[in-house]
């Protein structure tokens, strides 16, 4: 287990976690699931243990691009990467305070706030959990909490049909899309015509997001990713510089040779 402290987790949220007392008398925990939510996440053997967070206010730098020209501003893609990847760790840290062996219900976002345009608060909240079973080993390959974004209703029905979440996986890509010249814009006045240089710019743009979450996939030895979304985002950059990010939770079977059953069809006979 990594020091909290170390990893940027505040005295205050120490402190937070202390008092929950998980598994002691009298406990209490704390967690951001629905009702519905939390009885499927107790139905599928996982016990609330508390919300954990993690934060990091970060300033995206400026790169510019050339007016003319579809390229990725690679230390933006950089800058926000990193900056998710701070608050989940610290998220994951809170969790491994708890001895939790997973993190559901994760939500990942973020705020721009009034201490300029250029700076961001990248938040990661979610419910840390501990399962009843402690013979399956819930933990990731690299001995972390699993995370995973999944509601309390796809949770129940993944660890029902034999696989268990490893991590959230995510790719991001800041990409700027070339200005059109003049010349062009009134060659196609009028027109139903196809951009091309557009087409291929958000079509690069989204690859670049995938193939980077499909490589942390990898990294976690997974067999897929469920769930994904594959997000843009402009924030504060105008029209023609955007974000692809792409997002999903890592699974894997919870056996070697295990198949899911067929679900048995029942008719109804009229009478």
């Amino acid at each position: 287990m990594k020091d909290p402290a170390a990893q940027g987790v505040p005295a205050d949220a120490m402190a937070r976690l202390a008092e929950l007392r998980p598994g002691e008398p009298g406990g209490l925990f704390t967690s951001d699931l629905s009702v519905n939510e939390f009885l499927l996440v107790r139905e599928a053997g996982f016990r609330p243990l508390g919300l954990v967070l993690g934060s990091s206010i970060y300033h995206v730098g400026i790169q510019v691009g050339r007016w003319g020209k579809n390229m990725e501003l690679d230390q933006l893609s950089s800058a926000l990467y990193h900056a998710r990847d701070l608050a989940m760790t610290r998220m994951e840290a809170e969790a491994d305070e708890l001895g939790a062996d997973g993190i559901v219900g994760v939500r990942l976002r973020v705020e721009f706030r009034e201490f300029g345009s250029d700076m961001a608060e990248f938040i990661a909240i979610g419910t840390a959990v501990k399962a009843e079973d402690q013979s399956i080993t819930w933990r990731n390959n690299k001995d972390q909490p699993f995370t995973s974004d999944l509601s309390g209703q796809d949770f129940w029905t993944l660890i029902q049909a034999g696989y268990a979440p490893l991590g959230m996986v995510m790719g991001t890509c800041v990409y700027h899309v070339a200005h059109r010249r003049i010349t062009s814009v009134l060659r196609n006045a009028g027109q139903n015509v196809e951009i091309p240089e557009f087409t291929q710019a958000l079509y690069d743009a989204r690859e670049l997001a995938m193939a980077r979450m499909q490589a942390e996939g990898r990294q976690l030895e997974a067999e897929g990713i469920v769930g994904v979304e594959l997000r843009r985002l402009h924030h504060s950059w105008g029209d023609h510089t955007m974000e692809f990010f792409a997002i999903g939770t890592a699974v894997r079977p919870l056996r070697d040779d295990h198949t899911i059953a067929k679900p048995q069809l029942v008719l109804g006979l009229d009478r």
